[in-house]
């Protein structure tokens, strides 16, 4: 996944996808997501900003050593929420 270029909505849902399926951790794909979110040139449409919202953050703990803020069945729910908005 390069970090110089808008990413397309197929890799958007491949990060997702990976870190539903835990080959990715949350951590490098909120890393992923982090520049396009924070460089406007980067983010693309109304649909990959929020995905890509959901991947920035991704990794937030309730404290140190808690669980996730957003816990793996809802983060799923998100990728579920992401092919459905897709295929529109």
């Amino acid at each position: 996944m390069s970090s110089d270029r808008r990413p397309d909505m197929d890799e958007i849902e491949a990060c997702l996808a990976a870190v539903v399926e835990g080959r990715v951790s949350r951590d490098a794909a909120d890393r992923w997501a982090e520049r396009r979110v924070v460089d406007d040139r980067l983010a693309g449409d109304e649909l990959s900003r929020w995905a890509l919202g959901l991947l920035f953050g991704i990794d937030l703990r309730q404290g140190a050593e808690e669980p996730y803020l957003h816990d793996d069945e809802q983060v799923r729910g998100w990728l579920e929420e992401l092919r459905q908005r897709r295929a529109g």
